[in-house]
């Protein structure tokens, strides 16, 4: 799985790497499924956006935004997201 992590009007800082690598240790089940995640973190004056795009194996995409004031909080959502959106795609594979 490829991992890129971009910021736009925000400097990645190594607590917020860190954190997205605790949380994808949650999606470890599927690492085999998923090629790439691309995670966009968006500061601006009402706070943060943050954007994940997640490309499968099946050539199947899945995109997800949550907007926030607190970073952390925001990047703990986004997972919840992913994480679920992972399992249904699982599922669906599975049923084939």
């Amino acid at each position: 799985m490829n991992v890129d992590i971009r910021g736009v009007h925000y400097d990645i800082s190594d607590n917020t790497r860190d954190h997205v690598d605790k949380k994808l240790k949650r999606l470890g089940f599927a690492e085999d499924l998923i090629t790439d995640l691309l995670l966009t973190i968006t500061h601006d004056k009402n706070g943060y956006g943050i954007e994940a795009t997640v490309n499968f194996k099946w050539s199947k995409s899945a995109h997800m935004k949550v907007d926030t004031y607190d970073l952390f909080k925001g990047i703990d959502n986004l997972f919840n997201k992913l994480d679920n959106k992972v399992v249904k795609e699982k599922e669906k594979i599975q049923e084939h």
